[in-house]
């Protein structure tokens, strides 16, 4: 075992000191370190924290912001007083039962037992003769949803209304109709929250064509030719019609004010 004066010792010491900066400079990207004391450490300190990487907040998902119409409807509907009934009336006069029986309510003193009565509607894209009508068209023609407590006032309340030709879901007594499931309201009823906060795109429908009409062409290469339409592009207002050529159905794309119905 080698010995070692006091002054090697001394200087073995300071060499292990030189080092220990050296390395704590390297660290913190070339500064020269000052010892370890009073004014010095609090810098080192300081550094440290400078060079340590700053955090950076978890960023929320989409899912979390994304905003649910439906869901939301569906929490509504769970916790609302009555059960949900289907009211069958006349094609064409929704609107105007559903006045009737909201006059009704109010002049036989219904409001305790009959909370709302909705005709379901959706947002729809029409077009004919070319041009596009955005409409509020209802979901099922002839009916009417009526949410209620179901007695035989409130029944009397609704069947004897002006339009109303019954109630749909029979049981074994005509005066107890079935109500609906939550999901069979929501069935009726998330296709107008749905277009309210613009998350579903409106159905367009074409009433001037229908697939398996049988058309003339009237413009372009194959004018003056019968035609059957087989598909619609309602969006970009095309058709798909297939044309007899040399006794061959070839399918040709062409605009909607390119062909005739016969």
């Amino acid at each position: 075992m080698p010995e070692y004066d006091d002054e090697t010792a001394a200087d073995v010491d300071e060499q292990t000191s030189a080092a220990r900066q050296a390395a704590a400079a390297a660290a913190l990207g070339g500064q020269p370190v000052q010892p370890a004391g009073g004014d010095a450490a609090e810098e080192l300190g300081d550094a440290g924290r400078a060079a340590a990487p700053a955090e950076v907040p978890a960023a929320d998902s989409d899912e979390e912001d994304e905003f649910d119409p439906v869901a939301e409807l569906r929490q509504k509907l769970r916790y609302a007083p009555g059960d949900w009934f289907v009211v069958h009336s006349y094609a064409g006069y929704e609107n105007k039962v559903k006045a009737n029986l909201e006059t009704r309510i109010s002049s036989l003193d219904m409001e305790d037992y009959i909370y709302q009565v909705e005709v379901p509607t959706r947002e729809e894209v029409e077009v004919k003769n070319g041009k596009r009508l955005q409409v509020q068209n209802k979901v099922f023609p002839g009916y009417i949803l009526v949410r209620m407590e179901l007695t035989p006032e409130s029944y009397s309340c609704v069947r004897n209304t002006p339009g109303v030709t019954g109630f749909v879901g029979a049981t074994d007594r005509a005066d107890r109709p079935a109500p609906l499931s939550l999901d069979e309201v929501l069935k009726w009823l998330a296709p107008a929250v749905e277009t309210e906060q613009k998350k579903a795109k409106p159905e367009v429908k074409v009433l001037d064509f229908e697939v398996g009409d049988s058309v003339t062409v009237t413009d372009g290469a194959f004018a003056s030719l019968p035609a059957t339409i087989s598909e619609i592009n309602a969006d970009q207002q095309k058709l798909k019609v297939l044309v007899s050529i040399f006794g061959r159905e070839t399918p040709v794309e062409l605009n909607f004010n390119q062909v005739a119905k016969i």
